[in-house]
Parts: C-alpha cells; structure tokens; sequence
C-alpha cells in the first residue's frame, strides 16, 4: 500500500511518521514545499518518492493521502484528491468552516471514497479500555455524564482558530450522538478584547450530560477528562492514568508500564483503524455523520459567538 503525506508539520513529524514509517506493507510518498524538510525526513526515513507539489502525485501510483498541511489548504487539497477517488486522510479539522466541511463530504460520497477525519482522542486505550468504549459508539446505557476540559496558557486566539483547531477536540469528544446545532445547547464564553479566551458547551443526550470545555488563559497547559456512571466515576487528568471511584473507595489506573507514547494518546489505533478503512473502501455511516456533525457543530458556534468579542 502506498500512502502520500501532504504537508509535514509539527504533529505530522512528531506523531505520524514515526508510526507510518514502521507499518509493514506500507510504502511512504512524501509530499511538502519545504524542500529542507523533504529531503531530511526522506533520509531518516529512507523514503524514495518525494514531492513539493501535491497535484504531482497523481502520477505516483498511490493508493490513499494524509493531509497534513494548514486548515487554510485542506479543502482545495482534499477536494483534488477525493475527485481522483483516493481515500483521503485528514487532520483534524477538515475546515474553518461547515459549509466547506459539508461540501467535501458531498463529494466523498459522490466519489465513494472514504473521508477520514483524525480525532485521535476516539483512540485513547486507557478511557476506551475504562469508559466501555464509549467513543466509539458503544455508550454505556448508565453513563450519566462526560466532561473534556482541555485548557492552555496565555493563548486566547481569533474565534475560528479557537474554535475549530483546538476547541473541535473536546467538542467531538462529547459529541457521541452526532448533535449538529445548538438546540437546548448551554453556551458560555469569555473573550479578552477581541480574543476568545473560554468557551464552554453543556447539553444533555437522553439521561447523559455532555460538557465540552476550553480555557485558553488557564494557569498552565492540560487536559482533564470525567466520566460518571451510576455509584461509580472516573477521573483521569493524563492519557497514561487516572481513578477509579466506587463505593466511596478511590484506586488508581494506568496503562501498562513502556507502552508508547503515541500508543497512548491514541495515535497507532486510530492510524490502525484508517489503514483497514483503505482496505475496505468504506467509512461506517455512523462515523462519517459525527464528523460531519462536529463540524457543523462547531460553526453554530461560531455563527452565535460572531461579533461578541
């Protein structure tokens, strides 16, 4: 199988090479205008076909691409791609906007090829392993509430930055019945000047309350996640460990000891589970509408925030 990476940034560097490079059966196909970058990460690497313009993939025989580059570019490269009928991989988000995350939805399913979207937070093996899997759509009829908290230091941003790079992770995270609008949505925010600096939403699905949070002028940088069922809860405040509340008793969970750093943050399943969605050619339709959703999700937001600031 070959694969073509567009774009190499931070994340593509750090999180999905070091995987890829090391699939059997995987071919790599490098593509980034930073010819620096390209030749380097070819070396390490030991990749042969590189690229600085993505359109000249077209002759490199592959079979799927991961998008990699800026928010800004990922509808004009996916929309090339999926037009070509090419599996396409996309980091999160597909967008900085609904009505071009709609569109290339509309065309992937013209085209039947599978748009895939990275969220590798639905991958974490600790909260899948404790949570009954719950990111994946087997939601445990007792759970009674979700709260993602992902917070930063000193970093209030412009509201569409804010919200559909960095706030799209624990918004999605919550979203397990692929709510697309604000209906009966609880919204608050701050801003500071025109910034946006926190952003919370609260609605309840059926018996379950979900609330998404993000404050981008927080005393330091993390991420919190809580669970409850009925008389039991859980806490984790890292990807590696966390509690185990019941019967008024607290013991402490975590992931083996050497598991991999990316293993537990979630990026070998979800790259696992993109390479048997290029195997089969098919995105199951439930996962394509949480996608969409989120998206869509996060532009309601954005349409009720616009000139708050």
């Amino acid at each position: 199988m070959r694969i073509a990476i567009v774009g190499i940034g931070d994340i593509a560097e750090k999180a999905y090479l070091p995987i890829l490079a090391q699939l059997k059966g995987v071919e790599l196909v490098l593509c980034t205008r930073n010819n620096m970058t390209l030749q380097k990460l070819a070396l390490q690497y030991r990749i042969k076909q590189c690229y600085q313009d993505y359109r000249q993939l077209s002759k490199a025989n592959i079979d799927a691409v991961m998008i990699h580059s800026s928010t800004a570019s990922h509808p004009e490269i996916a929309a090339y791609f999926l037009q070509q009928g090419l599996p396409t991989f996309v980091d999160k988000p597909l967008a900085d906007n609904g009505l071009d995350c709609e569109k290339l939805y509309e065309l992937a399913q013209r085209r039947q090829v599978p748009l895939y979207m990275g969220f590798n937070r639905r991958f974490i093996p600790l909260y899948q392993r404790h949570l009954g899997d719950i990111q994946h759509g087997n939601s445990d009829a007792l759970l009674s509430s979700l709260r993602w908290e992902k917070h930063r230091h000193n970093q209030a941003g412009s509201l569409r930055n804010f919200v559909f790079d960095d706030f799209i992770h624990p918004l999605d995270s919550v979203n397990l019945g692929a709510k697309n609008n604000l209906e009966n949505v609880h919204l608050t925010s701050q801003f500071k000047g025109a910034q946006l600096a926190r952003l919370d939403l609260q609605w309840q699905q059926g018996n379950t309350l979900l609330h998404a949070s993000m404050n981008r002028l927080y005393g330091t940088t993390c991420e919190r996640v809580s669970a409850s069922f009925e008389n039991r809860a859980y806490e984790f405040d890292s990807f590696t460990s966390g509690k185990f509340l019941q019967d008024k008793q607290t013991s402490i969970i975590q992931l083996e000891d050497w598991t991999p750093m990316l293993t537990a943050k979630g990026f070998a399943g979800m790259i696992d589970d993109w390479i048997s969605v290029v195997q089969s050619g098919k995105l199951k339709q439930s996962v394509i509408e949480r996608n969409l959703s989120s998206h869509q999700l996060a532009e309601a937001v954005c349409q009720k925030l616009q000139g708050c600031g």
